[in-house]
């Protein structure tokens, strides 16, 4: 990681494979039965307390832009829900045109309607804005921008989302992206971003996720632990459900497929889960949605004290929306950074670079010894449902060569 790109943790715990149980936390909340339709399949949404929580919140109110590889607003479950966006891909087409059927599944999971039996999103109120960039197969076949990342989160930052959902990553940092990044900071927005699916082999950090101002979503399957292949370290700040979430074939959205994995969909969920909180709770700051979501995570550790693997916990909105639950802290200030922020989404000026944070040991015995030796439960706070969040697709971009050679790779969904 460059010098000074650091995110200051506070303690980290190291125990492999921290898991917190979905299972004990949901007890008493009926499973969705088997069934050919595809919103059967999405498990989570029951474990969240959904249904519930939509007679209080369904994110109406909140935009959120999609940075993917487009969003077709066509599908089902997706008219009337997406808004005018941006293409940051230099190529012919434009955001609606999805290349790959990625960015629309993201879309669907966060804001689908479930209309015509397509994917129920989280947060079915909520307004969509896509921003398409490319991925390395797209780049085969067309000449594209070799800034779409910066590009994007530029013109999210500009945009009216309050919340950026990024299900991609480049192993590879510049300095147009760290600036853009700080600078939708400076505007106000809470952004989101898959840590990455290689947590089986190299588990390299991968941007924006890496950015201390970006939240970094993992992955945890529905007995609430974290997957092998979700990615670790001093990126991760929260997880989500991201095992078995159902996606779209292809980009010819004739069928969906069952088994998606990823960091991903957890992405989507966890973009998905901050807008029911912000749009039950409007008057906000990005800094108080963040710090309520982390406040009421499910752990089993200390509050404070950070899982290498699972960040402050797993996502759990149903504990605010439902239960009132949450300390928002002071509107200035990052929960990521601990640094005083703009606060307000009209805020022009960049806010201050983060200061440098080197990877600080364990220094919590007890925490650690406590997550080694446990089955790693997730607190239950009076027997309430924990809110998951899943991690579909994670994309790997990787530049290399002189001018732009880049691998972004996408794990399965």
């Amino acid at each position: 990681m460059t010098a000074g790109m650091g995110r200051p943790q506070k303690r980290v715990l190291g125990a492999l494979a921290v898991a917190a149980s979905w299972s004990l936390v949901f007890a008493g909340v009926a499973q969705p039965a088997a069934a050919a339709d595809v919103q059967s399949k999405q498990w989570y949404l029951s474990a969240m307390q959904a249904e519930e929580m939509w007679k209080i919140s369904t994110g109406k109110g909140i935009k959120v832009a999609v940075i993917d590889t487009g969003v077709n607003p066509n599908t089902p479950s997706l008219k009337g829900q997406v808004l005018k966006g941006f293409d940051a891909t230099g190529a012919a087409g434009d955001e609606n045109d999805d290349y790959d059927g990625h960015g629309t599944n993201m879309a669907e999971l966060i804001a689908g309607t479930g209309a015509g039996g397509g994917l129920k999103g989280l947060a079915p109120g909520v307004k969509i804005i896509p921003m398409r960039v490319t991925d390395t197969e797209f780049q085969k076949k067309h000449s594209v921008n070799a800034r779409d990342f910066e590009d994007a989160i530029r013109a999210a930052a500009d945009s009216e989302a309050k919340i950026i959902s990024m299900s991609f990553g480049s192993l590879y940092s510049t300095r147009g992206e760290r600036e853009a990044v700080k600078y939708a900071e400076s505007k106000g927005k809470l952004f989101f971003a898959a840590v990455g699916n290689d947590g089986a082999g190299r588990n390299e950090e991968e941007y924006p996720a890496a950015y201390p101002q970006v939240v970094g979503v993992a992955s945890a399957d529905r007995n609430g632990k974290v997957a092998e292949y979700s990615q670790n370290g001093n990126t991760v700040d929260i997880a989500a459900p991201g095992q078995e979430i159902p996606q779209w074939c292809d980009n010819s959205f004739q069928r969906y497929c069952d088994g998606g994995s990823g960091t991903s969909a957890a992405t989507a969920i966890a973009s998905a889960s901050a807008a029911l909180v912000w749009s039950a709770n409007p008057d906000w700051t990005a800094n108080q949605v963040l710090n309520v979501l982390f406040d009421t995570a499910g752990r089993d550790w200390e509050k404070g004290t950070l899982s290498k693997y699972l960040g402050h916990g797993l996502i759990r909105p149903a504990m605010n929306i439902l239960k009132g639950k949450g300390d928002p802290g002071d509107p200035d200030i990052s929960p990521l950074t601990e640094e005083r922020t703009n606060g307000s989404p009209a805020s022009p000026a960049p806010s201050t670079p983060s200061a440098s944070a080197s990877q600080q040991p364990t220094q919590n015995e007890k925490a650690d010894e406590a997550v080694a030796a446990g089955d790693g439960r997730a607190a239950s706070d009076d027997g309430a449902p924990v809110s998951l969040i899943l991690g579909g697709i994670a994309v790997v971009a990787v530049l290399g060569g002189v001018v732009f050679a880049v691998v972004r790779r996408r794990g399965s969904a």
